[in-house]
């Protein structure tokens, strides 16, 4: 029988080959493929045709939370393993509403990933054993919840993109050429993130995409008010 076929995605290199190494120690498991963020994910996923992806939330350029949407888009018969170290309710209810099959800890990874892959592999969801009983029941109370103002405000896949980018110092110009839309349509999206997030100021919005992993690497107090390049760009 042909090995079930995984692709992971993560920024950090090392735990990359951890991974790997992990898993094919199941012969029965084969990494087809690696790759560092959600972009070259979804230029591999053709290619090898993944049966199963284990995705980190936080990476650079496209973070897992965005690559869902794409991944059940392109193969969507993929399973999805969010393996995180975010314990935040808000990543665990985006996770799964947008398709992901199962979500584990980093911390617990190494004890639970077998378990992980073989439930979901054979149709069963997967949420972390260190989410406690009663996260999980408040994530159900919130999915039940029709009409909750704080969803129905929720930022759009495209305004998540742009608020990546920005929080990662890119200039209007520069977001507009990765997204392959206009500058106007980036100070477009920008206005509406702000106006739905009731954030004034570029770096308040900064400090809320590091606080909800949009990026990574820098702590608050280290980051400091900037203004953001090309801010008053009118180009189409």
């Amino acid at each position: 029988m042909e090995p079930y076929r995984i692709a992971i995605a993560d920024d950090h290199a090392m735990f990359r080959s951890f991974l790997k190494k992990v898993l094919e120690e199941n012969k029965d498991l084969a990494v087809v493929a690696e790759v560092s963020d959600g972009l070259e994910l979804l230029k591999v996923l053709q290619e090898t045709k993944p049966d199963f992806v284990i995705l980190d939330i936080s990476m650079p350029n496209l973070r897992g939370l965005e690559a869902l949407d794409e991944i059940k888009a392109i193969r969507p018969a993929t399973k999805i393993l969010l393996l995180t170290m975010h314990r935040d309710i808000d990543f665990l209810h985006q996770a799964l509403s947008a398709g992901a099959n199962g979500y584990l800890l980093k911390e617990e990874g190494e004890r639970e990933l077998f378990m992980a892959v073989d439930l979901i592999r054979n149709g069963k969801p997967y949420i972390s054993p260190l989410l406690s009983d009663d996260l999980a029941a408040r994530w159900a109370r919130l999915r039940q919840e029709e009409g909750r103002a704080s969803f129905a405000e929720a930022l759009t896949l495209r305004e998540r993109e742009v608020l990546k980018l920005i929080a990662e110092g890119k200039s209007n110009k520069e977001i507009a050429q990765m997204l392959f839309i206009s500058v106007h349509t980036v100070e477009r999206h920008r206005a509406h993130i702000m106006e739905k997030l009731k954030i004034k100021k570029i770096a308040d919005l900064v400090r809320y995409a590091i606080l909800k992993g949009y990026v990574g690497g820098e702590s608050l107090s280290e980051e400091k008010e900037r203004p953001i390049r090309g801010q008053t760009s009118t180009e189409k």
